[in-house]
């Protein structure tokens, strides 16, 4: 043990007192390592009945049989990475394997609070690094102090107690990854929640990374469609956007996510979920509903549920994000969606409350702006040189009352690159997606749409402005002229035909041909109670009559004036058909 820095004593302990030949081999291997004499001390202990254990300051010598069998077990994980066929390295392992006279660094638990651990003997331990408890629980360094650090528990604090052992991995904390977490529901280090057996790992990436820079990325130019006509037409998201959904609760947040997912069918996107600190029972219904719309085939949910500790809903987002960096690094599209950083932010105010960081603003520790802030930067459109991947990134943040002026939502909003404001009042007027155009934007804008929609899309987000100025205005007069009404009619046939239906999102050619027919005025005289089942036949008989146009539509992006033209004169011939129907 460690006496002060410059000098050291060594304790070795056994079951079994050594002889003296045993203690004299011991002697010359502490004076051989540490350079000089290094006073030795033989402690019985009757756990050890197989072997020595020599602790030198804060260097740990395991000999014992466990510890031997733990130098094994990491080993053959060393030489079972990457490959499928066991036995071979288990053969190879077993004849070239060697104890190894290595140290391990070891420390004391000091207290343990709750989900936190204060840990002495632990020198050149590193801010991140991950901890191995003698329970087996893990945890990570969270504060370096001059007296010992705190570590975050990621499983029950009941597990460990004070003066039990814990030793150093030299490994930060990170997230297996590979293809084959794709269908799979995991925790937020990495271990299967499904049932569905264990999982192969490619690689393992550190949770924490630096964002690419800029020279290491590209402009945000191709669209990442949702399938919302309300959000696509008005509020485009590109890939490689951080775009926040914000709203009061049970607004419909998590349902534009879901519907974004469902909408990269066949598109080669990979999807990460990951949830925080939701109720198991909700995870596992997104789970279901996913599955049954075959969204879950590329599709990975990392899910930190309310019944998790703070630590692990405080690292489930930076998982979720290494596991859609691995997939990023390989030239593919991601789409990530955090459900949701208003609860991890609380999870990490608990645990800087536990750490006794200073609170701030609403309790806040000064640097939960950082949290945030290292982890959505990480959203980007990699640089060709970097194979031109790229990663969006859907952070969802709960509101009260609709106050978007409070800590946390300015402070993300403050970071992303726009938010679509999700508002109570629409949401239970029936407007579904509830998407406020006033107060949603895009900062990317038209870079990230496709001149189809583009075109098709027109002055839609002007008229419905105009629309709801003048239905305020009108809520005081009784008597208005016909221009006015026939422009009400207009708003509130747009407004209606912006309304979706869960889980149905609309493929590119559907919306430009909605579009384009609402904004040519062809659905105005239709009866709003009726607009649903109008533009339900309208689509089924263009899809029916121009096949080749909608095709066209979604391969090239683009719309010409004939296009156009074809459209609206088959809506007017839809719409008298329709007409004729409901007169006959």
């Amino acid at each position: 043990m460690r006496s002060n820095r410059g000098s050291l004593k060594a304790e070795l302990r056994s079951a079994v007192q050594p002889t003296e030949e045993q203690l004299r081999r011991f002697e010359e291997f502490l004076a051989k390592k540490y350079k000089r004499k290094v006073p030795l001390h033989w402690e019985k202990d009757e756990a050890l009945r197989q072997g020595f254990r020599l602790q030198v300051g804060a260097d740990m010598y395991d000999w014992t049989l466990p510890g031997r069998v733990r130098q094994f077990r990491d080993y053959v994980r060393h030489l079972e990475a990457g490959s499928n066929d066991i036995l071979p390295l288990m053969r190879q392992a077993v004849e070239n394997w060697t104890v190894a006279v290595a140290p391990e660094e070891i420390g004391e638990v000091v207290t343990v609070d709750g989900e936190i651990a204060t840990v002495r003997g632990l020198d050149h331990a590193q801010y991140g690094e991950v901890l191995v408890f003698a329970s087996g629980v893990k945890g990570m360094v969270q504060d370096l102090r001059r007296d010992g650090l705190s570590c975050i528990l990621f499983s029950a604090g009941e597990e460990v107690s004070a003066g039990s052992m814990v030793r150093r991995t030299l490994k930060t904390a990170g997230m297996p990854v590979g293809e084959e977490y794709l269908g799979r529901v995991v925790d937020a280090l990495g271990v299967p929640l499904d049932g569905k057996g264990r999982i192969t790992a490619e690689s393992y990436r550190p949770i924490e990374t630096p964002a690419p820079g800029i020279l290491d990325r590209q402009p945000v130019n191709a669209p990442m469609e949702t399938g919302l006509l309300a959000i696509d037409s008005m509020f485009p998201i590109g890939r490689g956007q951080r775009e926040l959904i914000i709203g009061d609760r049970q607004t419909g947040k998590t349902s534009i996510a879901l519907d974004t997912i469902l909408n990269q069918k066949g598109k080669d996107v990979v999807c990460v979920y990951v949830a925080i600190g939701q109720k198991t029972s909700s995870v596992a219904q997104i789970v279901e509903n996913l599955s049954r719309r075959g969204a879950m085939e590329y599709t990975a949910v990392v899910s930190a549920p309310a019944s998790a500790s703070a630590a692990l809903q405080y690292i489930a987002p930076y998982a979720g994000c290494a596991l859609g960096e691995f997939f990023m690094r390989q030239g593919r599209d991601v789409l990530i969606v955090y459900d949701d950083l208003s609860k991890h932010a609380i999870a990490y105010r608990t645990l800087s409350l536990l750490l006794e960081r200073s609170p701030g603003r609403e309790a806040y520790p000064g640097d939960v702006f950082y949290l945030h802030s290292r982890l959505l930067e990480r959203a980007a459109h990699l640089s060709d040189e970097l194979g031109g991947g790229s990663m969006t990134a859907l952070p969802i943040v709960e509101t009260q009352a609709g106050d978007v002026s409070a800590y946390i939502p300015t402070n993300i909003i403050s970071i992303t690159d726009g938010q679509i404001f999700l508002e109570e009042d629409l949401f239970f007027a029936g407007q579904r997606p509830a998407v406020n155009v006033g107060l949603s934007v895009s900062r990317v804008g038209g870079a990230a749409q496709t001149k189809a929609m583009r075109s098709a899309a027109g002055a839609i987000r002007l008229d419905l402005a105009q629309y709801r100025e003048m239905e305020v205005f009108t809520q005081f007069s009784s008597d208005l002229d016909e221009a006015t009404k026939r422009q009400l009619a207009y708003g509130q046939g747009l407004m209606r035909l912006l309304r979706q239906s869960r889980y149905a999102p609309f493929a590119q050619h559907q919306q430009v041909v909605i579009l384009v027919s609402a904004m040519a005025h062809v659905m105005q005289d239709v009866p709003l109670e009726e607009q649903d089942a109008f533009r339900a036949r309208l689509l089924a008989a263009v899809e029916e009559e121009v096949p080749d146009l909608c095709s066209r539509i979604d391969r090239t992006g683009q719309l010409t004036e004939e296009d156009r033209e074809e459209i609206v004169n088959l809506a007017r011939d839809t719409l008298a058909a329709y007409n004729g129907k409901r007169g006959g």
